[in-house]
């Protein structure tokens, strides 16, 4: 290659460049949003039980664990609990392959908030404890116990305590709300 004809090739190589960038679709903004996985950050359920923590973030998959004692497909991280427990997050047979975007791993960890309408529950102690907000979940899996609170004695779906968990803006009232998707969710 001559001194004169390197002007070229990197005039052509630019141009080569150029073209293979503008030749490709690149979706950015509202095109890549309306593409995008739905987020499942709706709800969120647990059972604590002889030193493990199993989530789930699709209610059929808990709902089968409830009756099964066991989960298809799960993730497990050992002794990554507030207290040295066993995780295991129930997955879905869609989400058995994925290395991240699971709701349950991501609000466990997290990297992913619930959202504004969320209901979780937690069986912890033969209680039902449900709640409508992940952060005040996730303060209970950490202190073993919900602080404000309106329990309701045998109410669950095998005569168990349901305890609903309450915040500073509506201790003084009953969770009439709360109650009703509870007694919806366990088709009571």
């Amino acid at each position: 290659m001559t001194k004169r004809s390197l002007p070229f090739v990197g005039l052509l190589a630019s141009s080569l460049l150029l073209t293979a960038c503008a030749g490709s679709k690149t979706k950015t903004g509202p095109e890549m949003a309306s593409e995008a996985m739905p987020v499942n950050n709706q709800d969120l359920y647990e059972v604590h039980e002889e030193g493990r923590i199993y989530l789930f973030d699709d209610r059929a998959t808990y709902k089968d664990f409830l009756a099964v004692g066991e989960t298809s497909y799960r993730k497990v991280r050992i002794g990554e609990g507030p207290k040295g427990e066993t995780l295991v997050f129930g997955l879905t047979n869609e989400d058995k392959k994925k290395t991240s975007g699971i709701a349950s791993i991501d609000m466990f960890d997290g990297d992913l908030s619930g959202a504004e309408d969320f209901y979780g529950e937690m069986r912890m102690e033969g209680r039902i404890y449900v709640f409508q907000s992940l952060e005040e979940m996730n303060h209970a899996r950490i202190v073993g116990e919900v602080p404000l609170r309106y329990t309701d004695i045998a109410a669950g779906p095998n005569g168990e305590t349901v305890v609903y968990a309450l915040n500073g803006e509506n201790k003084k009232k009953k969770p009439v709300e709360l109650m009703a998707k509870f007694k919806e969710a366990n088709q009571m």
